[in-house]
């Protein structure tokens, strides 16, 4: 088996406005609400072999309205209540223009993923609620989704470039990639 038949696509998910509630600056745990639709798409993404990785801005760390540590809490908390379905967690803690190579749109966080886990980006998808999550997306060379939940029904207006999927929620999103991953040969 070659090098490239062991990678896998995965499903880059943006957390908030996405998998969860959109809480500014979200620093304690339980102030966390996840939707109630997240549990069921990632167990059927996962189910068909998806890796899921959570990529997020937190420049509420570079604000001082954050901890690394509060973020990570969040993040533990989050995939415990998800099962654990989440293979992986990258966050920029950068400012919007702090020029970093983490910070969505840029690479970094998908670089370090990709470094880490054996995927197949050609046949990996981007999902956000926000203009640079599909930005992300087009940038690495996968395709997208974009989800109406959090600042997606603004978002959607402001697109030059259309992502493949706008769908209600996160639920909707990975029901039609399933339905296109099953029409391929």
């Amino acid at each position: 088996m070659t090098k490239i038949d062991q990678l896998k696509p995965a499903v880059f998910i943006d957390r908030d406005g996405t998998l969860i509630e959109d809480e500014d600056y979200l620093d304690d745990p339980a102030r966390m609400r996840v939707f109630e639709f997240t549990a069921e798409a990632l167990r059927l993404l996962k189910e068909k072999g998806f890796l899921l990785i959570v990529i997020t801005n937190q420049s509420g760390i570079a604000r001082g309205l954050v901890t690394e540590s509060d973020v990570d809490a969040v993040h533990a908390t989050l995939n415990d209540s998800l099962k654990n379905s989440i293979d992986a967690f990258y966050h920029c803690p950068h400012g919007p223009n702090d020029g970093c190579r983490c910070r969505k749109p840029s690479l970094g966080m998908i670089e370090c993923a990709v470094a880490n886990y054996p995927i197949d980006i050609a046949n990996s998808w981007m999902v956000g609620d926000k203009k640079l999550d599909i930005e992300t997306g087009f940038n690495a060379g996968m395709s997208t989704a974009l989800v109406l939940t959090g600042y997606g029904a603004a978002h959607v207006r402001e697109l030059e470039r259309m992502p493949d999927i706008v769908a209600d929620n996160l639920l909707e999103v990975a029901r039609e990639i399933i339905a296109r991953d099953d029409q391929c040969p």
